[in-house]
Parts: C-alpha cells; sequence; structure tokens
C-alpha cells in the first residue's frame, strides 16, 4: 500500500516493513509500484542509495584515508612476524633451537620450524588482541571511533620501541601483547568509522581501502625484511620491528585532526545542526535530510540500548549474530593468515635460501595488493556475494593444486624441483589475489554494514575477537600440523573453503548500496533468515524507546 506525502512517498507492506522514498527517486509512471525484491538470491537493490543525495568528496576521501591507514599497522606486523622468523640472525638470537634444527639433514623438511616457543612470539599477539577489541567496543561506542584510534596508534608505538631494543625473550613478547592492544583498539574502530563516513553507494569501495592497507603494511614489511637481511651483522630485524612506529605515528596523528562520524555525534548529545554540517560538507550537498534522519531514527533506538552485547543475542538481531561469529571464523580457515605469517619460512622449507624466499613473499604481496585494488572497483559494482562466491572457489583450487604439488614432488628430505617451486609459488599468487578481492575485504566490511547502530560496535567488536582468536588458534597449531599431516595441511583448509563459499551462497543476502539505517530488510525478504526474526516487533523494545528519544530535525 503506498501513502503519498508533498515531496516523498511510503510503501507499506503486510508483514509491517516500511520503506520511504522521495517522489523523484521513482520512474514516471511509477508512483503506485512497490515492489521490491531483496533475498538470498537477488543481486541488485533498486535505488540502493535510499534515495540519499551526494557524491564523493575530496574530505571524504581525505578522511578515509588517514583513518583507514590504520590497516597498515595490522598489515606491517603481519608481514613482520614472518619475516623475522625466517632470518637466521633472529632465529639465532631468540630461537636457537629451530636454528638447530634447520641445520639438521635428518629432520623432516616439514618439521624444521616446529617449535612451540616460536608459535607464542606469533600468536601471542593475538590473544592480547582478542581481549583489548572486547575492551575497545564501550570505549568506541562511549568516546567515539577516533579515541579508540588515537590510543591504539598510540599503544602500538610503544610496543614497536620494545620490539625495536629487544635483548631477550620477555621483551620479545611484551613488544607483541603491546602491539596486539593496539590493534585490539584499531582494527574495531576504523571499519566502523569508514562504513559510517562513506555514502552508500560508494561503502564497500571506502571500507575496502582498510584491506588494501593491510595489504599495503604486509608488501612494505616484505620489502624491509628483504632489504635489512642483507646486514651482515645481524641486527637487520630490529629495525623490521621497529619501523612498525612510523604507520602507527602517522595514524596517531592524523586521528587527531580526523572529526567523529555524523552517527556518532548524534548518538552521543543528539546534535542535529552538527551532524547536518557534517553531513553536507562530507556529500558534497545540502539536500542531506533523508539521511539525517535515518541516522535520528537510528541513534533513538541506539540510546535505548544500554548493553548492546546483550541485545545483540536478541532474536532480531539474530541473522547479525550469525554472520559476525562465522564471516571472521571461516576468513581464518581459508588459510591465509598461514600465508602471511609463513610464507617466508613455507618457501624456504621447499628448499629456497634465505633472500629468495622474502622475494617470493614480496611477489606474492604484490598480487594481493592489485587485487585489493581491484576489489574496490568492483565491490559496488557486482556485490558482495559475487566476490565472496568466486573467491572462494579460486581459493579451494589453489590449495588443492598447492596440496597436490607437495604431495607428489616434496618429500620429508632433499630439495624440490626447481621448476615446481615456481608452480607453488604461482599458485600461491592466484590464492592471495581470491582472497584479497573477497574474505580479505568483506570481512570488515559486511558485518559493519548489516549490525544496526545499537548493536555496531559490539558485533564488530565480535568480528575483531573472532579474527585474533582465530589467528591465534592457526598460528599455534600450523607449524606442528604442517609438520604431521606434511601436504594434507592444505586439503584441509580446502575442506573448509567449500563448506564456507556454500553457506555465504545460502545465507547471506547481497546488500550492496542499501544504507545501513535500512538494512534490516535484506533480512525480513530472505528465504531463511525472515523466519528466524518474524513479524512481530518487539514490545520491550518499544517500551525502552520511550525514553531519550531525540527529535527528527526538519
Amino acid at each position: 500500500m503506498a501513502r503519498v506525502e508533498p515531496d516523498r512517498v511510503e510503501f507499506k507492506w503486510a508483514s509491517s516493513l516500511s520503506l520511504s522514498y522521495p517522489l523523484d527517486y521513482l520512474g514516471p509512471g511509477e508512483e503506485g509500484k512497490g515492489t521490491m525484491a531483496i533475498g538470498a538470491f537477488v543481486e541488485e537493490v533498486p535505488g540502493g542509495a535510499g534515495g540519499y543525495g551526494g557524491r564523493v568528496t575530496p574530505f571524504v576521501v581525505l578522511t578515509c584515508v588517514v583513518a583507514g591507514s590504520g590497516g597498515i599497522l595490522f598489515g606491517y606486523d603481519i608481514g613482520i612476524s614472518g619475516g623475522v622468523t625466517s632470518m637466521d640472525s633472529f632465529l639465532k638470537r631468540f630461537f636457537p633451537e629451530v636454528y638447530r634444527h634447520k641445520q639438521d639433514s635428518k629432520i623432516s623438511h616439514y618439521c624444521q620450524f616446529d617449535s612451540e616457543l616460536l608459535t607464542v612470539f606469533t600468536s601471542s599477539l593475538y590473544i592480547a588482541g582478542l581481549f583489548a577489541t572486547l575492551i575497545a567496543s564501550s570505549v568506541t561506542r562511549r568516546f567515539g571511533r577516533r579515541s579508540s584510534m588515537l590510543f591504539g596508534g598510540s599503544v602500538f608505538i610503544a610496543g614497536s620501541v620494545f620490539g625495536g631494543a629487544a635483548i631477550n625473550m620477555p621483551m620479545l613478547l611484551l613488544n607483541r601483547i603491546l602491539l596486539g592492544i593496539g590493534l585490539g583498539f584499531t582494527n574495531q574502530s576504523i571499519p566502523l568509522y569508514l562504513s559510517e563516513m562513506a555514502p552508500p553507494q560508494y561503502r564497500g569501495a571506502i571500507n575496502n581501502g582498510f584491506e588494501l592497507s593491510i595489504s599495503i603494511g604486509i608488501l612494505i614489511a616484505n620489502i624491509l625484511n628483504y632489504c635489512v637481511v642483507k646486514i651482515t651483522a645481524g641486527w637487520g630485524w630490529r629495525i623490521s620491528l621497529s619501523m612498525a612506529a612510523v604507520p602507527a605515528a602517522f595514524l596517531t596523528i592524523g586521528a587527531i585532526f580526523l572529526p567523529e562520524t555524523p552517527s556518532f555525534i548524534i548518538q552521543r548529545d543528539g546534535n542535529t545542526d552538527k551532524a547536518r554540517a557534517l553531513l553536507q560538507k562530507l556529500r558534497g550537498t545540502p539536500s542531506v535530510q533523508n539521511e539525517l534522519d535515518d541516522l535520528v531514527s537510528a541513534s533513538n533506538l541506539s540510546r535505548a540500548t544500554r548493553y548492546p552485547f546483550r541485545s545483540i543475542f536478541k532474536r532480531k538481531y539474530r541473522p547479525q549474530l550469525a554472520m559476525v561469529l562465522l564471516i571472521p571464523f571461516f576468513n581464518q580457515l581459508t588459510g591465509i593468515n598461514v600465508i602471511n605469517f609463513y610464507a617466508p619460512v613455507i618457501f624456504r622449507t621447499i628448499g629456497l635460501k634465505e633472500r629468495a624466499s622474502l622475494l617470493f613473499s614480496v611477489i606474492t604481496r604484490l598480487c594481493a595488493t592489485f587485487a585489493n585494488i581491484v576489489a574496490m572497483i568492483v565491490v559496488d559494482r557486482f556485490g558482495r556475494r559475487k566476490l565472496f562466491l568466486v573467491g572462494g572457489i579460486q581459493m579451494i583450487m589453489s590449495q588443492l593444486t598447492v596440496g597436490a604439488i607437495l604431495a607428489a614432488k616434496f618429500k620429508d628430505y632433499g630439495s624440490m624441483d626447481k621448476e615446481y617451486v615456481y608452480l607453488v609459488l604461482i599458485t600461491m599468487c592466484v590464492f592471495v589475489a581470491g582472497f584479497a578481492w573477497s574474505w580479505g575485504p568483506l570481512t570488515f566490511l559486511v558485518p559493519t554494514e548489516i549490525c544496526p547502530l545499537e548493536i555496531r560496535s559490539a558485533g564488530q567488536s565480535i568480528v575483531v575477537a573472532v579474527v585474533f582468536l582465530m589467528t591465534f588458534v592457526i598460528g599455534q597449531t600450523f607449524l606442528a600440523v604442517l609438520c604431521h599431516i606434511k601436504s594434507g595441511t592444505f586439503f584441509v583448509f580446502a575442506a573448509w573453503i567449500c563448506v564456507m563459499t556454500l553457506l555465504i551462497y545460502m545465507f547471506l543476502p547481497e546488500t550492496k548500496k542499501l544504507p545501513m539505517e535500512q538494512m534490516e530488510q535484506v533480512w525480513r525478504s530472505h528465504w531463511f533468515w525472515k523466519k528466524i526474526v518474524g513479524e512481530v516487533e518487539d514490545k520491550e523494545e518499544e517500551k525502552e524507546q520511550q525514553s531519550g528519544k531525540i527529535a527528527l530535525p526538519s
């Protein structure tokens, strides 16, 4: 049924779903039409921008570049930890047992790097990050996204100092713990910031800039590792660990000058005039009333939600809860951080020398960075589901190929023929490219855009916590698993990717170009989730909303 107002038309369905559009959004002769098909297998959302005006302005690009640069911190750490653990000088000083295993021809190639202490070094960061991101949710919700970025960047700088100056294992572990705390705050707040600042029709591309920054950080780390390993005195690893302070300083200083998001401004003090002015500057148009109205409505519900971590378990948020748990869980079961952490180690395992292994890591990361750029271009054109599915198939084939090559041509002792080493390299490049334009950026994009404002901070904290937890588990177990089941490790990853690709196909609806404040409609129209969400409004929620409402601005 349609109800026409002076400048808007509102459609209502029997399910109590209501959508409102400006009259000039509808085409000629379409004033009486109100059907919007949005489901699991629908790829196009008509009028995805929700009637919002505006464009991508230099101001929004500048703010998102500064904030998105925080991804470099995460990427730099991933790349550095894998690189320094393949350096002989670093291993001699902190992991002499691993160094002795490498020199022992009687130890299987698959088991040379199997060390509990080495895996503790790699994965301790992620346990610290897991706990930090749960705290960061409250900080981000109460004090703002910018405050979390400032704190995270500052702690990351402190951790870098301990890394560069480390003389024993306690200092090295303190370095990892401080870096983890910093990343817990930045990874929790930056994707929220980017999604809330971006225009809906370009949200995918702008949010994917975070994953591009991660890839650039890994690339910088790989190049730096390749350069400092030439230092014959054996202290090149100190440069690698301490230089993490540079991107952290850029983020911390830049965050001082960043504005808060319009969503947080309204949520914090209800200042709609300030939020309107910021929206007009971000969108490059004075016509921001529709978007402002949606932000105020979302803020009213958010202000009535005192305990977002408790609220996210309500039945009405069951689809969001499932996605913020499953997407990051499966992200790590692709095996990507095995490549990110241990690419130099893997290449050394199959017979390459120290510098060659680091060079091959640079090559794989260049492929990933290029794929990240492709993702930014196509994500808002082709949608999230297509990228998830195409990337999943690409990664399945890659993991099966690597597993088959290692099973057939790489034994416990001796080296692999060079042509097969190059084939492994090419296949790994295909794998990281598949991840970089699908599960990499979409793991941070989709959860932030599907969660309404009242649970958005909690949802993003769960995403980052699951990423850190699974990264810790993979980091702790991969070298031991590789030692025991050898090439079968890659077949296990391929099986997991098959499972997660099927789940995406069945249970994730398309969300491209749809405003975050109108995202609930995709669940009410989905073949499965509509049975969970139901058609009845939560009466208890309605009572809570009677207090603390902000009047819609005119």
